[in-house]
């Protein structure tokens, strides 16, 4: 694999050079593969996917097949980028190299804000899924409790971690395979219930299959685009991948196949066993489905199923926002504290400040009725960043084809589609945010997401003014100009 070197993107050397420890690559194909399925199956398809289906009706099928087509580019473009370059950490680091400093400060942060956030709600959802379980247990114990295991999971090595997600991942693939393979029997056999006969017939028969019309269709994109966040972690755990040449490749080529089975396979059995008209906001629908056929226990396993994958998407925000502390902080990006190793070469600091961050939400889970109202919001905003980090990947790729194109010719793993996918990708991206000025809740948080960019914003133009920062963007400037000039003379020839 070709490899371009450039000063700007080995932020791990740069405080204290090549002997300085550094992460392993001891994450193996099983733990990657499981990885990039945990990261696209969310909580939000085990308990959110009621309210999608009843705004969009089976419309909602093309939906999750369309956003999980357009990610599938975002992937092989974020693939590409990290393979063309060893060194590359994570994409805030092909970010900065490419886009310049402040895209890597901008991105690190902004995807750290992302899991912080999205791991506090996973630490609420936890407690409330547990007092489903055990009635009368206070909040805060299963909080707590949450926050200290995954630390201790976490701690050990980065393997530790990967075991952990692949046993998480295995429990969400189970539980919808069964789901699947439960509801196709109901539908060969012609099962009955209160609602209907159990048939395909059932996805069109009740007002069609866009019962309603266009703009419940855009209702489904707004809802169904925050259960595919995560999806791009395997990025964050390039640095940590045994052979990722190999293994990357992999994983992100299998995404289309697991958004078929995971998704648009759940989706389609669901609304077939019953109408799309019998699905509410608020209810899972697997608990519905498994109840019908008569298993009685199907409320404690899909709970236990949930507190399972709020569990694991904790564990990715734990790991994520350690590794892209301690990236930011070996680029002089956050404080030098958070840069360094365990003897096991696991970024402790940076764990202890997710870990306690986390732990904001036990302190919330008793701030009072309007919890829910408020971080419904503040997740919309989280998943409102996430695209920004989606098209910053996008925007990467554009700067690699046009500074670097006899690399980019050169790569082994190349991005379908080329430079026009890209520009589609970004037309639907600004169909989603579109989208989300349609309702009263999602607009308040779009208009509240540009907050974060003016705080981000301040404190970079604060940054910026210290000496090494200013180093770091002459350098880039430097090399900037130093290719631009080598490509010049390369054309003329």
């Amino acid at each position: 694999m070709q490899q371009h070197s450039s000063t700007a993107t080995v932020g791990a050397t740069q405080n204290g050079g090549h002997d300085a420890p550094q992460l392993t690559r001891a994450l193996s194909n099983r733990h990657i593969q499981l990885l990039a399925i945990g990261g696209a199956i969310g909580t939000g398809l085990f308990m959110g996917s009621g309210k999608t289906i009843s705004v969009a009706g089976p419309s909602v099928i093309f939906v999750y097949m369309i956003i999980g087509f357009m990610l599938f580019f975002v992937m092989r473009a974020m693939g590409q980028l990290l393979l063309s370059n060893l060194n590359y950490k994570t994409f805030s680091d092909f970010a900065g190299d490419l886009l310049g400093p402040w895209a890597g400060f901008f991105t690190g942060w902004t995807y750290w804000f992302c899991w912080v956030v999205t791991g506090v709600a996973d630490v609420i959802a936890i407690a409330g899924y547990s007092r489903e379980l055990i009635p009368g247990i206070p909040l805060w114990m299963p909080g707590v409790a949450t926050v200290l295991i995954l630390l201790l999971l976490n701690l050990p090595t980065v393997a530790a971690f990967g075991e952990t997600e692949f046993w998480f991942a295995l429990i969400k693939i189970v539980a919808i395979v069964a789901l699947i393979v439960v509801g196709l029997v109901m539908i060969f056999t012609g099962f009955t219930s209160d609602a209907g006969t159990a048939s395909f017939t059932n996805l069109w028969s009740h007002g069609g299959l866009f019962p309603h019309e266009f703009m419940g269709f855009v209702a489904g994109f707004q809802i169904a685009v925050f259960a595919f966040v995560g999806i791009e972690l395997v990025g964050t755990a390039a640095a940590e991948t045994k052979n990722p040449e190999k293994n990357l490749p992999r994983a992100i080529n299998a995404i289309p196949i697991r958004v078929m089975l995971f998704y648009v396979g759940a989706l389609i059995v669901l609304m077939s066993v019953t109408p799309w008209t019998g699905f509410k906001a608020g209810h899972s629908p697997f608990i519905g489905m498994f109840a019908l056929a008569g298993l009685g226990i199907a409320a404690t396993v899909v709970n236990l199923v949930v507190l399972t994958s709020a569990m694991s998407s904790a564990n990715s925000g734990i790991y994520s926002t350690s590794r892209m502390v301690y990236g930011l902080a070996n680029d002089g990006d956050a404080p030098k504290i958070f840069g360094r190793l365990s003897r096991r070469k696991v970024p402790r600091n940076a764990l202890f400040l997710s870990c306690l961050l986390l732990l904001g939400g036990v302190v919330l889970l008793y701030a009072g009725e309007d919890v829910g109202k408020a971080f419904d919001m503040v997740t919309t905003v989280s998943a409102v960043c996430f695209m920004f980090v989606w098209s910053i990947i996008l925007a990467s790729y554009l700067a690699f084809r046009r500074r670097r194109p006899k690399l980019a010719a050169a790569s082994t793993f190349k991005t379908p589609g080329g430079k026009p996918m890209v520009y589609v990708v970004f037309a639907f991206f600004a169909f989603i945010l579109w989208a989300l000025t349609t309702q009263p809740d999602t607009l308040l948080a779009l208009l509240l997401t540009p907050l974060w960019f003016v705080v981000l914003g301040v404190v970079y133009a604060v940054m910026r003014k210290n000496p090494n920062h200013q180093a770091r963007i002459a350098l880039w400037q430097q090399e900037t100009a130093d290719e631009s000039a080598a490509l010049g003379t390369a054309q003329s020839r």
